[in-house]
């Protein structure tokens, strides 16, 4: 291939990729508009403009600025970290079925945080601001065993290895936190157990505010370390080729990763699958290449749960499910395609 034709390919995807991100900030928009008209109490277009220029009744502003708006915010960050956390992941272990969720880093983060719900109820998430912490300690002790058990000497993280011990861990990890749960009287045990299915109940401004930082950091960070998840996702010899060290740089990632997916689940709970489906639509869009791909994969991340929580929230009339069935109900097939697929 010479260089024009390759640079013609670069111009190709490049314009490819604005299309395609263009058309995803649309529909997300468009689902943002339709979130807010939704849920137990209606507000149709012209009262949730009238609300919004504070023109709207008591009960208007109490049900959009402190319970949907701050509940969809929390939609679109978490659906956008855990999008890219999956991202980070599959570069790293280059294994298209790698996920937060299925790897158990999600089970590692809900575990640290059910312990602390159960050493200081009173607090019961009270303090979003500390929960993301200890959630990042348990997302870190999954990895660490994944990795351990993962990892061959001269061979470096063996992918089919990393899924399987991944699955046992989470397996693992989640039926401890069943035997925690017997412990907690029945009005924690109903928290903790919406918590777990990734419920976005009770979200408010706060939780928007404990998780930002998180996002807004992290993100960008591996957003600028691109070039190297396009080596990562190639092979090692390239990159230690052009000087890089490698090793080192899967670590940063991996806590980039890591950082992701516990502060999305302290803030939102189990939502599974996010890190799988996103990647791995955005790449049949855009192609492989992460300076383009990343971008498309937290838009789609960031739908798919805004998506899922508005679903959740107008499918029943008298009740509402969490968000993170919905999306499981589209996750779990999907994943099942890629299995067999990959065989």
């Amino acid at each position: 291939m010479n260089v024009q034709s390759f640079n013609e390919i670069h111009r190709l995807r490049k314009k490819n990729s604005i299309k395609v991100i263009s058309i995803l900030t649309f529909l997300l928009l468009g689902i943002f508009l339709i979130s807010l008209n939704s849920g137990a109490m209606r507000l149709n277009p012209v009262g949730v403009w009238s609300t919004i220029m504070g023109e709207g009744t008591f009960k208007q502003e109490t049900v959009l600025f402190r319970l949907r708006l701050p509940r969809m915010v929390i939609a679109v960050l978490i659906g956008a970290g855990l999008a890219i956390s999956g991202a980070v992941l599959q570069g790293i272990s280059k294994n298209g079925l790698a996920d937060p969720g299925i790897l158990g880093i999600n089970s590692g983060a809900s575990l640290v945080v059910l312990i602390m719900v159960i050493a200081a109820p009173s607090t019961l998430f009270a303090n979003p601001f500390v929960l993301p912490i200890g959630a990042l300690c348990g997302s870190c002790f999954s990895a660490f065993l994944i990795y351990v058990m993962s990892y061959k000497k001269g061979h470096g993280l063996m992918p089919t290895r990393m899924l399987l011990v991944g699955i046992a861990v989470a397996a693992a990890l989640s039926a401890v936190s069943v035997i925690l749960t017997l412990r907690l009287n029945p009005t924690e045990f109903d928290m903790v157990f919406e918590f777990s299915l990734g419920s976005l109940y009770g979200g408010n401004w706060d939780y928007v505010l404990a998780l930002l930082p998180w996002i807004c950091i992290i993100i960008p960070f591996v957003y600028y370390k691109s070039h190297i998840l396009n080596i990562l996702s190639l092979n090692d010899s390239t990159g230690i080729a052009l000087g890089y060290s490698l090793e080192k740089e899967k670590i940063y990632l991996l806590l980039a990763a890591l950082g992701l997916a516990a502060s999305s689940v302290a803030i939102g709970g189990g939502i599974g699958f996010v890190g799988l489906m996103a990647p791995h639509i955005a790449r049949k869009l855009v192609g492989p290449k992460h300076q383009y791909m990343l971008p498309v994969a937290a838009l789609l991340g960031s739908l798919l749960v805004l998506a899922g929580d508005t679903i959740a929230r107008s499918i029943l009339s008298n009740t509402e499910l969490p968000a993170g069935v919905v999306v499981s109900m589209l996750g779990a097939p999907y994943f099942l395609y890629l299995l067999i697929k990959s065989k």
